[in-house]
C-alpha cells in the first residue's frame, strides 16, 4: 500500500519531507460504507493478480499485475476510481520497453508519491540466481497514470538477500518520513530503507541495508500498514495455483518487527472462489473504513493465471486484531456492467442500474458460485409480457434453453402467483401462492434454501408465501431467469447460511 493511515489524500511539503493530510478528503471520506464491491467483484474486467492500491487527489488507484502467460507479462495496466464503483482503466502504465534489463514477469506493482512525482516498484525477470539480470525496480512518472519509466536504469534490489528472492515488494511510509521497502518470495521476507530520494538504499543503525523479518507460514506478497500506531504486515501463504493460497497477517510496535503471526484473515471460499492472495489494504481517508484488495481465481478456472481483482470489507476487532474476511456475493450493477455474470439464452444488457433482458422462454444469466446453504435476495420487476421472472439457485449443467439446466427456480409472475419449481430440462413445479404482481412494479423476492428446506418471500420476509422440502439439488450456481417476459434484477446478494 502506498500511503497509509487515515490520511491519505494529499500530499505537502513539510521541512524538505513530504507528508500526507487529511485536510482534502472530502470525496473519499463521503462514502458509504461497503460491505463488499456492492456493485460485484470481480472490479474491472480481464486476467489480473497482485493488486496494490493508491489515493492520490481524492482517486482511487489499483494497480495490478497482467495475469498472463509468463512471457507475455511485459506491461502493467491501472484502474482508477472515485467512488469505488466506476473504474476507468489507464493501459501500459509501465512497459517492459521503458525498463532498459527488464525482458519478462514483470510483478506485483506497489506505488507512492513523494518528492512531487509518483513511483512504481515492481519485480521483473524472475531471476532464480544472483548471475541473472533481474529484481526489484523502481520507475517513476509526472502523473498517477504515468507512463512510468526506469528511474535509476538498473535493479533497485538485484541479488538474493536472507534466502528472499527480489519479487513482491511494498513500499510504507512511516509518520516521521523514513520510507520502507518490504519484499521477498521463496518464503523468506526482508525490510529495508529508502532514502528520501525514492530510488536509493540506507541503512539501519547497526550499519546494514536488510533486516530479514520472515514470519511462520510467510510465502510471498509482503504488505505493511499502520492504524493506531501499530504495524501491520500481511502476506501470501501456500501456492499461487492452488485453491490453499491466502493471506495471514501480524503487528508489530515497529516497522521492523518482530512480526509474530496472529492468524490466516483471507482464505478461499468453496461457495465464491478459490485462490485469494496477495493482497493490499485501502483506509477511506478520514475514517477507520477499511477494504482488502486481493486477487482469486472463479470456481470454473483451473488456468494458474485466471485471477481476477476484487475486495472486500476488512474490520478490525477492539484489540486491533482483524476479523476474518468474508467474500460477500453482491451485485447492485451500479458499475454499468455484468461482470462474473455468464448468459444463457436471451438479450442481456445492463442499464440505469439494473440488469435488464428482453423477453425470452428460459434467458438465464448465472453466477460462478457454488452455494449449498444460502439466502438469496434480489429485486425483480416484470417489465412486459405475461410470463414469469425470477431466481434460479443451487443450478448445474447450464445450457440454452427453456428448463435447459439442473436446479431450482423462484419467480413472479403478473398473471398473480409466484411459482417455485425445480428443473432437468423438463419442469417440476414444486409450489404456487396467490401474489397480485403489476408490470413495471418492483418486488423483493428471497429465497432460504438450507438443506432440503426451501422458503420463498416476496415482500413480506417474515412469512414464506411457499414452503417446502426437497433434497433433489444439494448445491449449485446462482442466478436470474425469465420465462416469456420481459424483466429487470437489481440488488442481487447470496449469503451462506
Amino acid at each position: 500500500m502506498s500511503m497509509l493511515g487515515g490520511a491519505l489524500s494529499r500530499i505537502v511539503a513539510v521541512a524538505g519531507v513530504l507528508a500526507v493530510t487529511a485536510a482534502a478528503a472530502p470525496a473519499s471520506a463521503a462514502l458509504p460504507e461497503y460491505s463488499t464491491a456492492e456493485a460485484g467483484n470481480p472490479i474491472v474486467a480481464g486476467w489480473y493478480a497482485d493488486p496494490d492500491v493508491a489515493i492520490y487527489d481524492n482517486r482511487f488507484y489499483v494497480f495490478p499485475t497482467a495475469s498472463r502467460a509468463y512471457a507475455d507479462q511485459t506491461y502493467l495496466d491501472a484502474f482508477s476510481s472515485t467512488d469505488l464503483v466506476t473504474w476507468t482503466r489507464h493501459p501500459n502504465v509501465l512497459t517492459a520497453a521503458n525498463v532498459s534489463w527488464a525482458r519478462y514477469a514483470v510483478w506485483a506493482p506497489a506505488p507512492i508519491a513523494r518528492n512531487g512525482r509518483y513511483y512504481l516498484y515492481f519485480a521483473a525477470n524472475d531471476i532464480q540466481s544472483d548471475s541473472a539480470l533481474g529484481g526489484i525496480g523502481v520507475a517513476v512518472a509526472d502523473r498517477p497514470e504515468g507512463p512510468y519509466t526506469d528511474a535509476i536504469g538498473r535493479p533497485l534490489i538485484a541479488r538474493f538477500v536472507n534466502g528472499a528472492q527480489p519479487i513482491d515488494q511494498d513500499v510504507f511510509i512511516d509518520d516521521d518520513g523514513q520510507a520502507y521497502i518490504y519484499y521477498g518470495g521463496w518464503g523468506h521476507a526482508n525490510v529495508a530503507k529508502l532514502n528520501a530520494d525514492m530510488t536509493s538504499l540506507g541503512t539501519f543503525g547497526d550499519g546494514t541495508t536488510f533486516k530479514e523479518i520472515t514470519p511462520s507460514g510467510y510465502v510471498e506478497g509482503s504488505q505493511m500498514f499502520k492504524r493506531n500506531g501499530r504495524y501491520y504486515l500481511m502476506w501470501s501463504e501456500g501456492g499461487w495455483t492452488g485453491p490453499n493460497y491466502s493471506v495471514a497477517y501480524a503487528m508489530a510496535d515497529s516497522p521492523t518487527g518482530p512480526f509474530t503471526r496472529l492468524d490466516r484473515v483471507l482464505a478461499q471460499d468453496p461457495a465464491v472462489a478459490r485462490g485469494a492472495g496477495h493482497n493490499s489494504v485501502l483506509n477511506v481517508p478520514g475514517t477507520d473504513t477499511w477494504y482488502i484488495f486481493y486477487h482469486r481465481r472463479p470456481l470454473s478456472e483451473t488456468d494458474g493465471n485466471a485471477r481476477q481483482i476484487a475486495y472486500d470489507r476488512m474490520v478490525f476487532n477492539g484489540d486491533g486484531t482483524i476479523q476474518r474476511v468474508k467474500m460477500l456475493v453482491k451485485d447492485n450493477f451500479a458499475d454499468g456492467n455484468a461482470l462474473g455474470w455468464k448468459t444463457y439464452g436471451g438479450a442481456w444488457s445492463v442499464g440505469t442500474g439494473q440488469y435488464r433482458t428482453t423477453a425470452s422462454y428460459g434467458g438465464k444469466s448465472l453466477l460462478d458460485d457454488n452455494h449449498v446453504n444460502a439466502t438469496y435476495d434480489l429485486d425483480v420487476t416484470v417489465t412486459s409480457g405475461t410470463g414469469d421472472a425470477g431466481l434460479v439457485f443451487r443450478a448445474s449443467d447450464a445450457g440454452t434453453g427453456t428448463d435447459a439446466y439442473r436446479g431450482y427456480y423462484a419467480g413472479i409472475t403478473p398473471a398473480g402467483r409466484v411459482v417455485l419449481g425445480r428443473a432437468n430440462n423438463n419442469w417440476t413445479p414444486l409450489g404456487s401462492a396467490p401474489l397480485p404482481v403489476v408490470a413495471g412494479q418492483r418486488y423483493h423476492l428471497r429465497v432460504v434454501a438450507v438443506g432440503s428446506s426451501i422458503k420463498v418471500y416476496v415482500g413480506d420476509l417474515t412469512s414464506p408465501r411457499i414452503s417446502v422440502t426437497d433434497a433433489t439439488y444439494p448445491s449449485g450456481r446462482s442466478g436470474v431467469r425469465v420465462y416469456n417476459a420481459a424483466a429487470a434484477f437489481d440488488n442481487v446478494a447470496v449469503t451462506n447460511q
